[in-house]
């Protein structure tokens, strides 16, 4: 499990920002700091209303300085949808490779369902080195992370 305190795992992912370009982490940590906000899939209920939450609070996290990205395993084309549908100014990075879920051991499966091989729901607040100030993981992909507790992380390195 990657915790407080451990170098971000770097990568290189399609980035769904109304077009396709690929995204890499380290080339942009003058960004930063970043929230890294990993969730199951796009066009679902909770995922719905986690990225319709972080659109509402955007402001507050820009006046910080950070940058909010959302990630999944869905296709970049898919995301581009969901971001369209949602109205969302922020990005969505596409793991359809699952090499993010894996690098930062959020990989999970509905077995219920027959899903396997999501992300769980997981947020990162990643500082302007590249290291990891505040990790948050659910092992219930209904509950959501404590949006309270992200902005303070992220107040916390300005």
């Amino acid at each position: 499990m990657v915790s407080v305190g451990d170098a971000a795992p770097d990568f290189t992912a399609p980035l769904a920002n109304g077009d396709v370009q690929q995204f890499t982490l380290s080339d942009n940590l003058d960004d930063g700091p970043f929230v890294l906000a990993f969730f199951p899939g796009a066009f679902t209920g909770t995922c719905t209303h986690e990225l319709e939450t972080f659109e509402e609070r955007l402001a507050e996290f820009d006046e910080l300085g950070a940058t909010v990205i959302g990630i999944s395993v869905d296709t970049p084309f898919a995301l581009n949808a969901f971001r369209d549908e949602l109205e969302l100014s922020f990005d969505l990075v596409s793991d359809t490779n699952r090499r993010l879920v894996d690098a930062y051991d959020v990989r999970t499966d509905f077995a219920s369902i027959g899903v396997e091989d999501l992300a769980k729901r997981a947020v990162f607040v990643v500082d302007d080195d590249g290291v990891i100030e505040f990790a948050w993981v659910s092992d219930d992909p209904g509950v959501e992370p404590d949006y309270d507790e992200v902005y303070d992380a992220v107040a916390a390195l300005v």
